[in-house]
């Protein structure tokens, strides 16, 4: 666990995959997902408010408070008025924001910002490096079925287009079902790429190693997660053909291998 306190530990790991459904409602409009991230995030704030009670109720004298429980109350705020946004006002997008900002305040808040923090800052790193391998390894297993698909999609266009009807071509899913698994692998990957990135940059920062965010398999990592974000931006906004978006997830896709492959020749998982 990344703390002692299994209760702030759950908290933490329920708010990130309430973001994960978020960033799915925020990226391709999905009402399921929004409802999903809505609920898991009423079960934060239940979650936030008893371990704030209880907190408070440890700490009667409010003079003895460390900059822990400050923090604290402002990131179960910040879920509270986003919840009221939630309900109350049609907003786009407010809510995943002002989210994002609630947990980055919660996570930083292991760090030993006051005397809140339970474990030795190293212990912190550790446990949190072993986070960021979890959910990589997720993200790895997610991207490689999206570039199966990809590569499916391309496969498909290009007989479909030639009007070359074989066998394999009639065995194979439709276009239009290669290219929504496509786009659902590459929704849930990037999420967890984003995620895993994000704790791994915060380690070396708490360790203040900044030597290692110019390590090859960082800035290869960083690289792909770019790629793959310009592929919603491609979809979203700009609305390119899905062929050229199954080419782009390749292209992604081999990068992120390249910064696997960059594994021996890295420091990043030695010093880790």
């Amino acid at each position: 666990m990344v703390t002692q306190n299994w209760l702030y530990d759950a908290t933490l790991y329920i708010y990130a995959l309430s973001l994960l459904f978020y960033f799915s409602d925020f990226v391709d409009r999905n009402r399921r997902a929004k409802q999903i991230g809505t609920g898991l995030l009423i079960f934060v704030w239940i979650m936030q408010t008893v371990f704030l009670v209880h907190r408070i109720l440890s700490h009667l004298d409010m003079t003895s408070f460390t900059l822990f429980e400050y923090l604290f109350i402002f990131s179960w705020l910040l879920v509270t008025i986003s919840l009221v946004i939630s309900r109350f006002f049609s907003i786009e997008f407010i809510v995943f924001f002002v989210n994002v900002v609630g947990f980055s305040v919660l996570a930083l808040n292991l760090f030993g910002l006051g005397s809140g923090a339970s474990l030795a800052r190293w212990e912190i790193v550790k446990q949190l490096l072993y986070v960021h391998i979890s959910l990589m390894i997720c993200a790895y297993a997610v991207f490689t079925i999206g570039a199966i698909f990809s590569g499916m999609y391309l496969f498909l266009h290009s007989k479909l287009k030639s009007k070359r009807w074989t066998a394999a071509v009639r065995r194979l899913p439709s276009l239009e079902l290669t290219g929504r698994y496509m786009s659902l692998c590459t929704l849930i990957g990037t999420p967890l790429l984003t995620l895993s990135l994000a704790v791994a940059i915060t380690s070396i920062l708490t360790e203040a190693r900044y030597e290692l965010l110019y390590d090859w398999k960082v800035l290869t990592s960083l690289l792909a997660w770019l790629l793959y974000i310009g592929t919603f931006l491609q979809r979203r906004w700009i609305d390119v053909p899905v062929w050229k978006t199954a080419r782009w997830n390749l292209f992604s896709f081999t990068i992120l291998i390249l910064s696997l492959v960059m594994n021996k020749a890295s420091s990043f998982h030695s010093w880790s």
